[in-house]
């Protein structure tokens, strides 16, 4: 459902949304003996490919959210300055999997996520049966009970790892961090109970001036709920306004490294804007692309518009630092754009949910009063009754 609102809300800013599921998901058959994982970018940059090619002209941006965040964000590290993406967003990303695999064994609350987990990835294994009895071992895939298992019997068979640790270690997107090469937004919550903060690489995002680091202290796992009736998500808002921000500022969006050919230099990601916004959601990856028209859809419409600016909110602010790769004569745009999309999104959209709080408080003590206050009566009523009576 979030991947609905999400491609909902980024289509009704203006973007045009391609929707790319894991594969073997979505109702698709797999006809090979290939299947996704928690670090297959192979996917994700057939997509990119296909679409940068389809539109040359059209800037791409990708989001990714939990595990496709993950893959996201190595893929952007294994592919550094040759990537065709002007931008980035990584929500609720789980980074390092081995960390994570220790973690959702510590509690009860966790376990209980690593059972639903293992249910749902026994059940993507029954639609693929044929396969995966042939590839690994059919039994030990009945049999377990954890993620753990699952990649064990599973997993680790199919993409022909030695172990699992093996798997999680290759797979992690926190070794790649540093080689990220374009603006990149990266959004988590300290008390997410899949995704533990004990992964997030704090100093790598740190060294990396292209990357934006924000946590917040709740929103648990790509939920960040907002309003009475909890209807909206604001990373998706926040996400939006980042990728409008790139987009109306040329000379900050990542352009793909230039390359030589028999024909000279050139640039396979063109920054003029002649076609539609693309974004492509998978689990979650998004690449889009923008024109002018964006920008006229976005002024028009109430929740797309530039929040003012609002007092600090408790958030994790880690912007990257490092060498600066733009000319002197873009480094005020530059410093601009990299205050906006934290500082007038996150925290404008936290300012809401921080009145939210407050009304849905009043509310829940306006309307149980009444049964509070007979509660106290009864106690105090029976307290008098049974306290001892002095004789004269």
């Amino acid at each position: 459902m979030y991947l609905k609102h999400l491609s909902f809300n980024t289509a009704k800013c203006g973007w045009n949304v391609v929707v790319s599921n894991h594969r073997g998901l979505g109702g698709v058959s797999v006809t090979s003996d290939c299947f996704y994982n928690a670090g297959w970018t192979e996917d994700l940059r057939v997509v990119i490919n296909y679409l940068h090619k389809e539109y040359p002209k059209a800037p791409l941006f990708a989001i990714g959210t939990s595990i496709g965040a993950n893959i996201l964000v190595k893929y952007l590290g294994e592919d550094g300055d040759s990537v065709p993406i002007a931008g980035a967003v990584a929500i609720c990303s789980p980074w390092d999997l081995l960390i994570g695999d220790r973690f959702i064994n510590r509690r009860l609350v966790q376990k209980l996520y690593d059972r639903a987990l293992t249910i749902g990835l026994q059940g993507y294994a029954q639609m693929h049966q044929p396969r995966y009895s042939r590839l690994a071992n059919w039994d030990g895939i009945k049999k377990s009970r954890s993620i753990r298992d699952f990649d064990i019997y599973a997993t680790c068979l199919v993409g022909k790892f030695e172990t699992v640790d093996t798997y999680y270690r290759r797979c992690s997107s926190s070794s790649y961090v540093g080689n990220v090469a374009i603006p990149l937004l990266c959004i988590s919550a300290l008390d997410d109970p899949l995704c533990t903060r004990e992964a997030i690489p704090w100093d790598e995002c740190r060294a990396n001036k292209n990357i934006v680091l924000v946590t917040t202290k709740h929103g648990g796992h790509l939920a960040f709920f907002e309003g009475l009736s909890g209807s909206s998500l604001w990373w998706v808002r926040a996400s939006n306004e980042f990728l409008h921000v790139l987009h109306s500022s040329p000379y900050y969006m990542h352009v793909q490294k230039k390359v030589k050919d028999n024909s000279g230099l050139h640039s396979t990601l063109d920054s003029s804007i002649d076609q539609g916004p693309y974004v492509n959601v998978a689990d979650g990856m998004v690449a889009a692309a923008g024109n002018e028209h964006t920008r006229e859809i976005i002024e028009e419409d109430e929740d797309c518009k530039h929040p003012k600016d609002l007092p600090i909110d408790p958030i994790e602010m880690v912007p990257g630092s490092g060498k600066n790769r733009l000319q002197a004569a873009n480094k005020k745009v530059v410093e601009d754009v990299q205050k906006i999309p934290v500082a007038r999104s996150v925290l404008q959209i936290l300012g809401r949910t921080r009145k939210s709080v407050w009304l849905l408080a009043y509310v829940a003590v306006i309307t149980s009063w009444p049964l509070v206050g007979s509660a106290i009566g009864i106690f105090f009523k029976r307290k008098i009754r049974k306290a001892p009576t002095r004789s004269a």
